[in-house]
């Protein structure tokens, strides 16, 4: 059945108009018509079923027929990471990340960062994709740039992934299911100075194997490590 994301939804809506895009995408590009079933994900664990009662191009209403709820997992996946300079690969780590099961991505501005400037209206937008590809019930948490110096100041725990000769652990041995960043740095690392503060924090070395990764793919890696230390 067709997923729509309607995050302005609550349990006791009856009846709702859908956004100008995702009427389009039902009535014009779908060619859905009155009658015709849907379901609506509001990204906080909520799924309602709803039938079209008016077939508008550009509001589109539905009749909510039934709701059902699921639980919010009790473990999270949150990685702190440096965008890279070309947007493409950051998208690709925000797309396959939402699809693994990642609860939480931050953006780190860090010394060595190529990217200090973002926009996050076409990554919540493949987030929301994202999860209706995939029929997750949540929609991760997605966090502006913020400097590695304060992100650490109020995530005091966590993990950090760097490419210095440091004693390391594999993620396996020291991964917690919540309050756990694993930090991610930028393609030229993150600094001595940063890597220094996250040690005094309390933060966790971690190796990602043997060969060096790309930002994206390093992140990747450690998403996909957090959701199989899960299962």
């Amino acid at each position: 059945m067709n997923l729509f994301y309607i995050p302005e939804i609550k349990p006791n809506t009856k009846q709702i108009t859908l956004s100008e895009e995702e009427s389009k995408h039902a009535c014009r590009v779908l060619r859905m018509k009155i009658g015709d079933q849907m379901e609506l994900l509001d990204g906080r664990g909520g799924t309602y079923l709803a039938e079209i009662v008016s077939d508008h191009p550009k509001h589109c209403s539905v009749e909510i027929q039934k709701y059902s709820f699921e639980e919010k997992p009790s473990a999270e996946i949150h990685i702190a990471i440096a965008p890279t300079k070309n947007n493409d690969r950051m998208e690709w780590f925000v797309e396959k990340t939402t699809e693994l099961g990642i609860t939480e991505i931050t953006f780190l501005l860090c010394a060595n960062s190529e990217r200090k400037v973002l926009k996050l209206d076409r990554f919540e937008k493949i987030l929301v994709a994202a999860m209706k590809q995939s029929k997750r019930k949540y929609l991760p948490q997605l966090n502006d740039l913020i400097s590695v110096k304060q992100f650490i100041e109020e995530n005091p725990k966590g993990a950090i992934a760097h490419c210095e000769d440091d004693q390391k652990n594999e993620l396996k041995t020291v991964y917690k299911p919540s309050n756990y960043p694993i930090l991610i740095g930028p393609e030229g690392d993150f600094n001595r100075e940063e890597i220094t503060l996250a040690q005094k924090a309390g933060y966790d070395f971690i190796s990602l194997g043997k060969n060096r990764l790309r930002t994206e793919t390093a992140g990747l890696y450690a998403c996909m490590q957090g959701v199989l230390l899960q299962s």
